[in-house]
């Protein structure tokens, strides 16, 4: 099978490439660094380009089998007026020029990140896919960005809107962030710790992404994480005990703000999300439990 992966370079994106690569796919990464780690294998190509521009880089999209759009520049930034406008852009323009490059005589699968951060702030609700979506800034992105890849249906593709939760694994994602606190004995939750944290292992992602593709049935948004969510205060104290790390050293929510101003305010947002689509269709989690997935992550 041919793949085409945007915004390929990030813990995701290579992740699914490493994965790809071993089992046998062509994959075609597009992003905009300089250079990849994968250049070399045969099986695999890079395209160095600005998804956000129209350009020769749709050509591979042209010739694929299954699109995965990760494209979006990271949200853990200040989130000025300006920095708003280019997280936006980065998923919104993306996904367009995706779908505007997808060819009309051929049916293909597209993939396309979203979030869980697409339900907002929903407090203890049980979110399945079927949930509505939130009104804060990322909810709005989410909605956007779930409707540009869905117009590709219009043209006979099978889209999938992935709302990715928290992804936890080896030397990247969230815990490269949260770690070094808990080294240092200042690790705890967030805000009074009893938001809902949806959080999914990097080998599970990969591997509902290959289930996805692999089961026609499924479409539209698909929630990506664990089936067992915990609160962030339960999250804080089995991250402790793997680390063999206190978990007392609480932020305050006041003060997440004033340091994060919008985006701490999100980081306070829960979001009890639940993989309803995955488990009905049969996939099974390596890691369905916390505190097994971080031992594989931390190890």
């Amino acid at each position: 099978m041919n793949i085409l992966i945007t915004g390929s370079s990030g813990f995701i994106g290579s992740g699914l490439i490493d994965f790809f690569l071993d089992s046998g796919h062509q994959v075609t990464a597009v992003d905009a660094v300089s250079s990849f780690h994968k250049v070399g294998n045969k099986a695999f190509q890079f395209i160095q380009a600005d998804t956000t521009e129209p350009g020769q880089w749709q050509e591979a999209v042209r010739i694929a089998d299954t699109v995965i759009n990760l494209a979006g520049i990271n949200i853990f930034h200040l989130w000025t007026k300006k920095y708003k406008q280019k997280i936006y852009a980065s998923r919104i323009l993306t996904t367009r020029n995706i779908v505007n490059a997808l060819p009309d005589d051929k049916i293909l699968t597209l993939i396309s990140a979203s979030a869980a951060g697409y339900y907002g702030n929903s407090g203890d609700e049980i979110l399945s896919e079927d949930n509505g979506a939130g009104g804060d800034f990322l909810a709005r992105v989410c909605i956007d960005w779930e409707k540009e890849a869905l117009l590709a249906r219009q043209k006979g593709s099978r889209v999938v809107c992935a709302r990715f939760g928290v992804v936890l694994g080896k030397n990247g994602g969230a815990l490269l962030k949260m770690i070094p606190a808990y080294r240092f004995f200042v690790g705890g939750p967030l805000g009074n710790g009893r938001q809902w944290f949806p959080w999914i292992h990097i080998d599970d992602l990969v591997g509902a992404v290959s289930f996805v593709m692999e089961n026609e049935n499924l479409e539209g948004p698909v929630n990506f994480c664990s089936p067992n969510q915990v609160r962030n205060n339960d999250f804080s104290k089995t991250l402790g005990k793997v680390l063999n790390r206190p978990a007392f050293f609480r932020t305050p929510a006041f003060l997440l703000r004033l340091a994060a101003g919008e985006l701490g305010g999100l980081l306070l947002n829960s979001q009890r999300a639940v993989p309803s689509k995955l488990t009905k269709s049969g996939y099974t989690f390596t890691y369905p439990h916390l505190f097994e997935a971080l031992k594989a992550s931390i190890k």
